[in-house]
């Protein structure tokens, strides 16, 4: 699964290595329509449907934590 977001990140913004970024937000890598953009994708590849309340910094700040809450949502 890991892979498969990193596929989404990298077409997202081919020019960031995800692998070593862990404050995507924090250090504004991903602005507000990086996320817009990544939100759609995320509920599309992986069948999972991201709500408002799951639109917080903390949700897209890393790959690891962006996996957390993909797991979560499927988990239902």
């Amino acid at each position: 699964m890991l892979e498969k977001l990193l596929e989404v990140l990298s077409a997202l913004r081919p020019e960031v290595d995800f692998t070593k970024n862990s404050r995507l937000i924090d250090d504004g890598i991903l602005d507000s329509f990086d996320i817009v953009t990544l939100v759609g994708e995320l509920n599309d590849t992986f069948d999972i449907e991201i709500g408002v309340e799951d639109l917080l910094p903390e949700n897209f700040n890393s790959p690891a934590a962006m996996l957390k809450l993909i797991e979560r949502l499927q988990a239902g």
